[in-house]
């Protein structure tokens, strides 16, 4: 019986998910098309708006048809709490499960991680602080954006 359950929830499953992440990259291809700046000047309006919610909501349901369900215990800091706000260990994907109910927050990224397909669209419309792994000031760069974000009362999202 459990075999029969596997066989048809595994197809199921990973339809949901492909269904799920072109939802995703076309919901941040809107919000992104023509922003000027690219990475250099927040989303606004509309745009973080609909990063926000659909893209939240996008992901708690890719979680679920995983077969996670995220429970969030206490009160989550608002921006103007806590500007930056760190996931830890940062060790896999499942660090992703907290930027849902979080609201979709800025992340930490490797700058090749821009170029993935599909993926890097989501990545993008999260306005990540990238870091370069060729460049040896990338460190000081990566402290100097993410002091920035949080020192700019609100006008960028959380940084994770």
């Amino acid at each position: 019986q459990t075999v029969l359950q596997g066989i048809i929830l595994l197809p199921l499953r990973a339809i949901c998910i492909a269904v799920i992440l072109l939802l995703a990259w076309l919901f941040a291809s809107i919000a992104t098309f023509r922003h000027p700046g690219k990475g250099s000047v927040p989303l606004r309006g509309w745009r973080r708006r609909m990063i926000q919610t659909t893209l939240s909501c996008l992901t708690r349901t890719l979680f679920f048809v995983m077969g996670f369900k995220v429970k969030v215990k206490g009160k989550i800091a608002s921006l103007q709490e806590a500007p930056i706000f760190v996931a830890a260990p940062h060790s896999s994907f499942f660090d992703a499960i907290i930027s849902a109910p979080t609201g979709m927050p800025s992340i930490v990224s490797r700058a090749e991680n821009m170029s993935t397909p599909v993926f890097g669209t989501i990545l993008s419309s999260l306005q990540p602080v990238s870091v370069s792994r060729q460049d040896p000031d990338s460190r000081k760069n990566t402290v100097a954006e993410i002091t920035k974000r949080a020192l700019s009362n609100g006008q960028w999202p959380q940084v994770r």
